[in-house]
């Protein structure tokens, strides 16, 4: 990563507000209105391009572990056990191996065995589990069932957003009702397909 980038701008702020403590970051696509996938389930609206795989990858980068929901593990499997997920694509093979190094948790409780490397299972989200993921470094949380329960229970101290140019008309929420945080603007990153990533301090 090159001095100067949005991700190093991103790290250096928010690592003097952390210092030493690891932080959680809940990274996630979403429309304008709010939603990961419509409700018909379709997501294909926010297909990423090159320079927002390079951004998703810079999180990666940071992370010491991972933590998953089923759903989202499931999805996310294919980067380890898919060989024709990067296929053609430079930013996608560079995704690939950042993605294969951090420790996964999968907090699920009918999942019976994970099938990637450096993987193991929860049966809940606690706030003990966050702790000890951020103990290992900084963390992230992938999918938006998990995250918001990390959001309810006020463990994320990160939250990004790359906000989609479209408007669905319902879905899946990518933040939780009833709950409120004050947010602070760290970083804004504009794409070339009018997507815009937003980066706040959480509390």
């Amino acid at each position: 990563m090159h001095a100067g980038s949005p991700g190093t701008l991103v790290q250096e702020k928010f690592g003097r507000l952390a210092g030493l403590m690891g932080s959680l970051l809940y990274s996630i696509n979403c429309s304008l209105n709010g939603y990961s996938a419509d409700a018909g389930g379709d997501f294909s609206w926010m297909a990423p391009s090159e320079e927002m795989v390079a951004s998703h990858t810079r999180d990666l980068e940071d992370a010491a572990v991972v933590l998953y929901g089923r759903r989202m593990y499931e999805a996310m499997a294919v980067w380890e056990t898919d060989p024709a997920a990067t296929a053609g694509s430079p930013g996608a093979d560079r995704f690939t191996a950042v993605w294969r190094a951090p420790r996964k948790i999968v907090v699920s409780s009918t999942l019976s065995q994970p099938w990637t490397e450096r993987t193991e299972l929860e049966a809940a989200l606690t706030p003990e589990l966050v702790e000890r993921a951020k103990a290992a470094g900084n963390a992230t949380i992938g999918g938006p069932t998990l995250a918001k329960s990390a959001l309810q229970m006020g463990l994320v101290d990160r939250l990004a957003l790359v906000v989609h140019p479209v408007i669905v008309g319902g879905g899946t929420k990518v933040l939780p009702d009833g709950v409120f945080h004050n947010l602070r603007l760290l970083d804004e990153q504009r794409f070339g397909n009018g997507a815009v990533r937003l980066d706040y301090a959480v509390g």
